[in-house]
């Protein structure tokens, strides 16, 4: 920990005094005092900036500290930035000769008690109180509100725009709050290398970072940032998706109970991704004509995939529970099922209405913090996940297993029952049928490989 001169120490002291500040507030400032240089030496900031208490602030949120102690922190610094530069003339990061002899004290108290570099990570306790906003300045909570209202006039999900803020933000710690409109390529040429080399990301998660930073520069800040040369980047290795065998994925049916059995019969027999099938709604079923409608798939696609026969008892099953459970609702004046965009606002009715209920209505209700209302969701995919990882311990497979391996093993199947590419394309809801020729590698190949003409056959 870096070590504040005593000469230092006094001054600061004296000009807190003239402040009026009070005594037992004076120890306090000292500790923060004390933290602050130690973190400017550290990562190489202007102690008088205001670069470098934002840089600070943004420290402290990242290690959870109460809003009460980052204000307390704030208050500190602010009064010694006061103290270096009583003219308040800092805009362009000049350092007063007061200053400079401040920091020359400092850096020579730390060499001559033995600590080279003359900087260390600041000991500061941690608080158990959660934070929700992480960004640091005004400029970037502009320019992270302005990338989520963009994200969402495009209709994109919810994952997306977690997962491009969750790096939009990393590389703004990266940058250490660098203003967004001073952003250049070099900034996320250095941003690609570093996940590459110091983090060693996998490829995918680099390629996402990429995309995350792409949107930002061209929807939020309106620039290109043009061809990015000379990147590291990480290793993109052959993925080949696991897929069961029909013998391991009756094991899993076995050891799994309801209603997640159905939940899984499902994703193996229509190969539905995880979040398709719990999003599905009563008026999603055509059990008649054995048709099984997926609305608002991957990139916002429908699409209509056949029901499995053997599955129609059990869904009529789930459907008259869901009905059972839909009139306890009303009797109870709830105030129906969350419903997609503004469909909710232009037909009020809706949301208790049958057909637009959950097939797998959550347990409990929902409480809206905003209107007070209180409705139901679906249920959540960790219990699906949870439930599942116990059937495959349960029935001791030797094969990672996810709720996508069964998608995995719908397409496989297909394909090995020489079913054609194309159909698979279209059951799947993939938009290339490249990404469908994976799964050419999951399965033993029936092809002939003697060249012959097709006259000869």
């Amino acid at each position: 920990m870096l070590i504040v001169p005593t000469e230092v120490k006094a001054r600061y002291a004296e000009f807190l005094a003239r402040r009026g500040v009070a005594r037992i507030y004076v120890n306090k400032c000292q500790k923060w005092l004390r933290y602050y240089l130690d973190f400017c030496q550290k990562y190489q900031y202007n102690t008088a900036n205001l670069q470098g208490l934002e840089a600070f602030l943004l420290k402290l949120t990242e290690k959870k500290q109460s809003v009460e102690t980052r204000q307390e922190a704030k208050r500190a610094v602010q009064l010694y930035q006061d103290f270096l530069n009583p003219t308040g003339n800092d805009a362009h990061g000049s350092k007063r000769p007061e200053m400079d002899m401040v920091a020359a004290n400092v850096q020579k108290t730390n060499v001559r008690e033995g600590n080279g570099r003359g900087v260390a990570t600041a000991n500061i306790p941690t608080s158990p109180e959660p934070e929700k906003d992480k960004v640091g300045n005004s400029s970037w909570k502009a320019a992270i509100a302005s990338l989520e209202n963009t994200i969402r006039m495009r209709h994109y999900s919810d994952k997306t725009l977690k997962s491009y803020r969750k790096y939009i933000r990393d590389f703004q710690t990266y940058t250490k709050s660098l203003e967004p409109e001073r952003l250049t390529a070099e900034y996320v040429k250095d941003y690609l290398t570093h996940l590459a080399v110091k983090k060693k990301v996998a490829a995918s998660t680099q390629n996402l970072a990429f995309n995350s930073l792409l949107f930002f520069f061209r929807h939020v800040l309106n620039k290109e940032f043009g061809t990015i040369d000379g990147v590291v980047r990480a290793k993109k290795r052959p993925y080949i998706p696991v897929v069961l065998s029909r013998g391991e994925i009756d094991k899993i049916f076995q050891n799994i109970d309801e209603p997640y059995l159905l939940i899984v019969k499902l994703l193996y027999g229509c190969g539905l991704r995880l979040f398709e099938c719990l999003s599905l709604r009563v008026n999603c079923l055509n059990l008649e004509e054995g048709i099984l409608t997926v609305h608002d798939g991957k990139g916002k696609k429908d699409r209509t995939v056949p029901l499995p026969k053997s599955l129609h008892k059990d869904l009529r099953g789930q459907l008259d529970a869901v009905s059972d459970q839909h009139k306890k609702d009303v009797s109870n004046r709830y105030d129906g099922v969350f419903l997609f965009d503004a469909f909710e606002r232009k037909s009020k009715n809706a949301a208790r209405q049958f057909i637009w209920q959950w097939l797998f209505p959550a347990h409990k209700l929902t409480k809206v913090k905003e209107t007070g209302d209180v409705k139901r969701f679906h249920i959540h995919e960790t219990h699906v996940q949870r439930a599942l990882r116990r059937a495959v311990e349960k029935a001791c497979l030797t094969k990672r297993v996810t709720a996508h391996t069964f998608r995995h093993s719908f397409a496989s199947h297909l394909l090995q029952a020489n079913y054609d590419i194309r159909t698979i394309q279209e059951l799947l809801g993939h938009s290339d049928v490249r990404t469908t020729m994976i799964y050419t590698h999951t399965v033993k190949s029936t092809t002939k490989k003697e060249a012959k003409s097709p006259l000869d056959f």
